[in-house]
């Protein structure tokens, strides 16, 4: 491990939240990592160093067999420690408190914290107007705290809802600062990590210089070849390699024939030109287009392209010869939810990132230069590599491209149509400013054709659905509200300008996260 910054530690216990308490933190410039429980002894805690300790929530007891437990050297590192929710409870039943099965003090959603007439640092910048609203998610309590403690806030349901040891500088919650329906949340993730002493030293300009040391660490004199798709995670990856390793790196660029208008020509100019990156651009449009001719069930579309994209980007790679490095864009979320927290040997990462096994076929070892960061910290550090913000700013475009959003059998002429009119969608969004505030806007060609009457003659052409969705993080997503006027105009255009289409419609259903795109 390497000890560049002051480094926080976030022992997960399995809540569904930990994620958001590394956002927080990395939103103040603060490095952190979270391993769970079952991997945290006392070696990992001398090697890893933190300069503090958070305790995440998590749904187990402290009554339940092999309830999860912190290792006892935690306590004596001398240094601050923040515990959540259940963090709080393991903490309190560490350290000499009670805890309580749930009863009558269950509380799960919003709540109200009023403090006692102790002050505390922690707490500068709350309760200035009284009481403040925090989220509540436990079933048991704390009903006695432990020795060196002093309570500094009480919910209706929770005596103990803030508590702390100032001396030993432990606090523990009984709430989740880090989620949104906590308002005041951050300022105090702001106070803990200032009373721990942290310099807000993690920053991108840090990041980058890092990164590039470990990767010439890592790669040595040997080549790289990295699988570039377009997204704004593989191009990252590849321009922060190549700033390491020059033209040791070459990247292949696999178009399948069913990219958006312009994109292929966009993305090998912006490589070739403006970042001069060996690139190899295997135009393989006929061969997938050929494989999924007559094709129209989806999951069939994804197998035959997820087949051929491996079988053509492994020809291609062997073209660089010599190569022992394959580069991926593998996020950080990646990387947690690949480790299995029940304590069982750890999964690989998930499928679609590790570009179907390709690195055991063919004896190369990763570089994954963005595997301990978010997806808005890639987009930080590629206005720090000088990416232009409509790049980085791209919404997310699916692997299989538009084959899922042309659900029935592709055919050139139904891909033509889509891409013309996504272009004016697009091009629509832009004028009106509302690119920024969409997560991913696209069309689709429905497969049905309709009667319409344009001028005086009658049509029989296609009907597309236009579809926007707003997501924080791309798990759930909602339809954004465009006006009738915007869509009415929009239609208009799509109608007049590209050859093929007759109807519009606009799709408002709200969906999970698997069914964002259309099929």
């Amino acid at each position: 491990m390497t000890h560049a910054h002051d480094r926080l530690l976030i022992i997960d216990f399995g809540s569904q939240v930990t994620q958001l308490i590394a956002r927080r933190l990395r939103e103040l410039n603060v490095y952190c990592e979270i391993h769970p429980y079952n991997r945290v002894d006392d070696a990992f805690l001398k090697d890893f160093a933190p300069k503090a300790v958070i305790f995440s929530g998590g749904p187990a007891s402290v009554f339940s067999d092999g309830a999860p437990m912190p290792p006892a050297g935690v306590f004596d590192l001398g240094v601050p420690i923040l515990g959540i929710c259940y963090g709080q409870q393991v903490m309190m039943h560490c350290l000499g408190g009670r805890v309580e099965r749930g009863h009558k003090t269950a509380e799960f959603g919003r709540a109200y914290v009023t403090p006692t007439d102790d002050r505390l640092p922690l707490l500068d910048g709350w309760f200035a107007g009284g009481r403040e609203q925090v989220w509540m998610s436990h079933g048991d309590h704390v009903s006695a705290i432990a020795p060196g403690f002093q309570v500094y806030g009480t919910s209706p349901n929770a005596p103990f809802a803030i508590t702390a040891d100032p001396e030993r500088r432990f606090f523990a919650v009984q709430f989740h600062p880090e989620v949104h329906h906590t308002p005041k949340g951050a300022k105090l993730y702001e106070n803990f990590v200032r009373l721990a002493g942290f310099s807000g030293d993690w920053t991108m300009r840090a990041y980058r210089e890092d990164a590039i040391e470990k990767i010439r660490a890592q790669v040595g004199d040997q080549k790289v070849i990295c699988g570039l798709s377009g997204g704004v995670d593989s191009s990252v990856a590849a321009i922060l390699i190549h700033e390491a390793i020059g033209d040791q790196l070459t990247c292949v660029f696999v178009d399948h024939g069913l990219l958006r208008l312009n994109e292929a020509e966009e993305v090998v100019s912006m490589f070739r030109d403006t970042y001069n990156i060996p690139l190899i651009h295997a135009d393989e449009a006929d061969l997938f287009l050929g494989a999924l001719e007559g094709v129209s069930d989806p999951e069939v579309k994804r197998k035959t392209i997820g087949k051929l994209f491996i079988d053509v980007f492994q020809k291609h790679a062997g073209e660089v010869g010599g190569a022992t490095f394959l580069a991926q864009g593998t996020l950080y979320p990646d990387v947690i939810e690949s480790v299995s927290f029940s304590g069982g040997p750890s999964v690989t990462i998930k499928s679609h990132h590790n570009v179907g096994g390709l690195p055991e076929k063919m004896g190369l070892k990763l570089v994954e230069p963005l595997r301990e960061l978010f997806k808005d910290e890639v987009r930080a550090l590629g206005r720090e590599l000088g990416l232009p913000d409509r790049f980085i700013g791209r919404h997310p475009f699916p692997g299989p491209g538009l084959a899922i959003r042309c659900p029935g059998e592709i055919t050139r002429e139904k891909l033509e149509i889509l891409r013309q009119a996504d272009a004016v969608y697009i091009d629509q969004i832009r004028k009106h400013g509302l690119y920024d505030e969409i997560w991913q806007a696209f069309v689709a060609i429905l497969p049905v054709k309709t009667v319409g009457v344009m001028g005086d003659g009658r049509t029989y052409d296609f009907a597309c659905s236009l579809r926007a969705v707003t997501s924080v993080d791309g798990m759930t997503a909602d339809y954004y509200p465009f006006t009738h006027d915007f869509l009415g105009e929009t239609a208009t255009r799509i109608i007049n300008e590209v050859k093929g289409i007759n109807r519009v419609m606009y799709d408002i259903t709200s969906k999970p996260p698997g069914t964002i795109e259309m099929e």
